[in-house]
């Protein structure tokens, strides 16, 4: 009877503590030292150079924000049906997600976006009556949504991998109620990452604070709060890294810049590379001390030429992220953005993308 019981005051000790430390989810670290984000204690890329230019310290990603995607408005789920079954499937599109992630990583990919929220499942539109929010209106989680992100965030802590989580699109953010719900789902998400133990996650507050957000503290003048606020939260002295993003082309604001742990930058609308390294530098200005620049959204390609928006960033030290949707007549293959997605390496604009990063982090696929 006793050990009966002493095996049951255990389990439900392992119950109160376990979210702390189980499954072993402190496979992969990202850390900040200076300019350069470090995994596992060592710079990622350790004494990578290519092209004189060093690459140590960079986090190249891809922009994969519909990893969690749904639709919860009926009148328009119909238009992310599978082109092979003819419906939507939210579970189908993480669980190949995940399978995706190794062949990915093993061309030198080490960072993929995610929000919340999502992005334009169309790449660019004007108006959004399609529901995707990982948040109840008074800012609670979903379940399913965040069972989903566990799964992916398990998987990349397993390949060493890094998750660049963005919490709230415009255009999306209006379907929490009002400014305490916001509060609140940064409040939830922040202690959810925390409780679960991940290591690997950097927070991104919201895509593109300059765009036509609803809520007020969503906005450059105020994101800083929440930025301020997720940093606050600690469990057992430990805390996420946490910055928000801009516009393309947009430099940061000074109110951001102060306390971000790294900024975020977008190159879209800039099509000439040199604009790409002159904004990192003017970003770079800023900075009373060293801190990480990243773009995790561009939409300018032309890998195959000796200067692009992607080698212009990486010639400034900064890591560049692929923005990739589907255009008008392209087919399932193209558009890591557009819904529904095929997440492998399937068409010629993907195998570019690729084919750089492996060249420039000295991978072999």
């Amino acid at each position: 009877m006793m050990k009966h019981g002493f095996l049951v005051f255990c389990l439900w000790t392992i119950g109160l503590v376990a979210p702390h430390w189980a499954f072993g989810r402190t496979n992969t670290t990202v850390t900040i030292v200076g300019e350069d984000f470090y995994i596992n204690g060592t710079p990622a890329y350790a004494g990578r150079v290519w092209r004189g230019r060093r690459i140590e310290g960079l986090l190249l990603n891809s922009r994969m924000v519909q990893a969690t995607f749904d639709d919860r408005n009926t009148n328009t789920i119909a238009r992310w049906a599978y082109p092979d079954t003819g419906r939507w499937d939210a579970e189908r599109n993480t669980r190949e997600f995940i399978a995706a992630m190794p062949d990915w990583r093993r061309q030198g990919l080490l960072a993929v976006t995610i929000n919340l929220q999502g992005g334009s499942p169309e790449g660019y539109s004007s108006a959004q009556p399609w529901e995707n929010s990982a948040f109840n209106p008074d800012g609670s989680l979903r379940t399913n949504d965040f069972a989903r992100l566990e799964k992916i965030l398990d998987r990349a802590d397993e390949l060493g991998m890094v998750v660049i989580l963005g919490c709230f699109y415009f255009g999306q953010d209006q379907r929490l109620a009002d400014e305490a719900a916001v509060i609140r789902a940064t409040d939830n998400t922040t202690r959810w990452l925390l409780e679960h133990g991940w290591r690997n996650v950097l927070l991104e507050i919201d895509n593109e604070c300059n765009m036509s957000y609803h809520h007020d503290i969503l906005k450059p003048a105020r994101v800083s709060e929440l930025i301020s606020r997720a940093q606050r939260q600690q469990l057992d002295g430990r805390r996420l890294l946490v910055s928000t993003s801009y516009g393309g082309g947009a430099v940061p604001g000074t109110n951001v810049v102060a306390v971000a742990d790294f900024l975020l930058l977008h190159g879209n609308g800039m099509s000439r590379p040199a604009a790409v390294a002159e904004l990192v530098r003017k970003t770079r200005a800023l900075c009373a001390k060293p801190k990480p620049i990243l773009f995790n959204e561009d939409d300018h390609y032309d890998f195959n030429q000796p200067q692009n928006n992607f080698t212009a960033a990486a010639s400034e030290h900064a890591s560049w992220g692929f923005f990739d949707y589907r255009r008008k007549g392209e087919g399932f293959d193209e558009g890591y953005q557009s819904v529904p997605v095929n997440w492998g390496v399937s068409s010629a604009r993907k195998r570019e993308f690729f084919r750089l990063v492996a060249e420039i982090t000295d991978s072999k696929p």
